[in-house]
């Protein structure tokens, strides 16, 4: 049996149904009595160290064992691997990928753009414009800059593949405070109309195979991806241009397994990269720093061994979870094929 003092509880915390001590090593008690469990807590939950103290010792005043349990450790990196060891990921003729700066597109105007993926409507429906949610029937809500004036022949228009209808000038507003990259996004359904670029600032993305095998994954080696993104001076594309912007924890090292599906998972991540979609610059939503480099809605995993975060391995369900996110974001297997 074993005894806790009270000088000892704020070493001590409920982990799931057993009693562990944070800082000794693992310990357990064997006994003919069966142990009891602390009921009642799901997961693994800090206490107060008052409640697993006294919890300890009446089990032992009762002549019942304590049985000690580790704690999950975090594992986000692979052991060390040699240079020799690291390979080309197979079926890729390279292992690194570059971003540079926006290029500015010149030539067609805004509304140019919208009247490409737009059809004329007639007679429009009794139904509000989702955008500026005024009547279609009506002149748009919108009275903000840099959208003239329109023909009430085309004041509304209807998206050609999805069919949803806004008022032209509400089209063009939303445009504006976009990329302004000659691609559209239906503020209603998501169809992407063009090819949809990010704000992603310049960086470097690596990608190898290293000899270790993720959780779930037994039967392959690992793809390990590499991001980098120096800080830098946002440009007209980002929330406030002139303005430094921060890069935390780059470089960030990201791991997929090196599967037939894994490969596919990574061109299409080269796609995305190419098109500036994999980060951004906002506000951390773990952090609340503003003008900062953050992820774009496109998951991926940074624990190597555990899952601890969410952001490991066993899950079986990642790589098409990820493949759904890219075509949210326009990115499909066509654009995998076209990708060397």
């Amino acid at each position: 049996m074993t005894s806790i003092s009270l000088s000892s509880l704020s070493r001590w915390k409920l982990h799931g149904l057993a009693l562990i001590n944070t800082q000794q090593p693992v310990c357990v008690f064997c006994c003919s009595v069966p142990t009891v469990p602390v009921k009642n807590l799901n997961g693994s939950s800090p206490v107060h160290p008052a409640l697993a103290g006294i919890t300890g010792i009446l089990m032992s005043a009762a002549a019942l064992p304590v049985c000690l349990t580790r704690p999950p450790k975090l594992v986000l990196h692979p052991p060390p691997v040699s240079k020799s060891d690291i390979k080309p990921v197979p079926g890729f003729g390279h292992c690194c990928r570059k971003t540079t700066k926006k290029q500015v597109r010149k030539g067609k105007t805004p509304e140019e753009v919208v009247k490409k993926y737009l059809q004329k409507v007639k007679s429009p429906p009794e139904e509000d414009c989702t955008i500026c949610m005024e009547p279609l029937g009506g002149p748009s809500g919108y009275k903000g800059p840099g959208v003239g004036p329109v023909s009430r022949a085309e004041s509304v228009g209807r998206l050609a593949q999805c069919g949803h209808q806004y008022h032209f000038q509400c089209l063009v507003a939303m445009y504006n405070n976009g990329n302004k990259d000659g691609s559209l996004q239906c503020p209603t359904c998501k169809t992407i109309y063009g090819v949809k670029t990010g704000n992603q600032p310049a960086g470097k993305m690596e990608y190898h195979v290293i000899p270790h095998s993720l959780p779930g994954h037994p039967d392959c080696k690992t793809i390990r991806i590499i991001y980098n993104i120096p800080p830098g001076i946002q440009g007209l594309e980002h929330p406030n241009p002139g303005k430094p912007f921060t890069a935390r924890g780059f470089p960030r090292h990201c791991y997929l397994p090196d599967s037939d599906k894994g490969r596919k998972v990574l061109r299409l991540l080269l796609v995305a990269w190419d098109r500036r979609l994999i980060f951004s610059v906002g506000t951390s939503s773990t952090t609340g720093e503003s003008d900062t480099v953050i992820w774009n809605e496109v998951h991926h995993k940074t624990e190597f061994g555990s899952n601890l975060t969410g952001h490991g391995f066993p899950d079986p369900g990642h790589l098409d979870n990820v493949l759904e996110e890219l075509r949210a974001q326009g990115i499909t297997e066509d654009d995998g094929l076209m990708e060397k």
